[in-house]
């Protein structure tokens, strides 16, 4: 496979997860995403179409095949990488310290990560690793719980990852996988909602907590 700059791998990637949950793949969005101006998603834009890895369609960006490929070996050894380094750093940080080795990890490191890890189908946050979509399926925002519901957290998403501020609210309040939840107030009309966490009520903004996968207590 060719060897991808860092840039181009992150542009992968982040069009992987805005097709695989079905959401429109447009510039504007990945300038908000990523954090740069619009000319410059343009212009990376291009280069990708040129080297085949994207082509665009009625409803927007799509990956070709070849760029499939690669964006799922992208996040694949991003993933992996998260778990080398789950015991050694806090919970929060595992996204971003990931992000910055994804790029140098090579096949054989990649391969030698399946195997010491058991082959793991989702990572430290809950997201699926590609291919194991599935097992993740059933899982719902947060906002799709009724007040009194009792819900295990099992999954924060890939795009609320990136935000080290709300990783961190979200490990130093206790919402992390496995914890048990009641939504206890929701409020339409400023957008947030509370759940107890243990004997404490946190709150959360819509925008926040539909990033929040949960399952119900069974």
């Amino acid at each position: 496979m060719k060897k991808l700059s860092p840039t181009v791998e992150d542009y992968l990637s982040l069009i992987y997860v805005l097709e695989r949950d079905r959401e429109p793949v447009v510039g504007a969005r990945l300038a908000e995403l990523l954090g740069v101006t619009p000319p410059t998603v343009t212009n990376t834009l291009k280069r990708m179409a040129r080297d085949g890895w994207i082509v665009s369609g009625k409803k927007g960006l799509h990956l070709t095949k070849a760029g499939l490929e690669s964006a799922r070996t992208v996040m694949r050894r991003h993933m992996l990488t998260e778990w080398m380094m789950v015991n050694r750093l806090p919970w929060s940080k595992l996204h971003q310290e990931a992000h910055n080795l994804e790029h140098a990890i090579s096949m054989e490191a990649e391969n030698a990560l399946l195997e010491e890890l058991g082959h793991p189908s989702t990572c430290p946050h809950g997201n699926p690793l590609p291919g194991y979509e599935e097992s993740t399926a059933s899982w719902i925002p947060l906002t799709s719980v009724s007040t009194s519901e009792k819900v295990i957290i099992r999954r924060i998403h890939e795009l609320a990852e990136q935000n080290v501020a709300l990783m961190e609210f979200l490990e130093s309040h206790g919402l992390i996988l496995g914890s048990l939840v009641t939504v206890i107030d929701v409020l339409a009309f400023n957008q947030t909602l509370t759940v107890q966490v243990g004997d404490r009520p946190v709150t959360l903004g819509f925008t926040a907590a539909r990033y929040v996968f949960v399952e119900y207590q069974r």
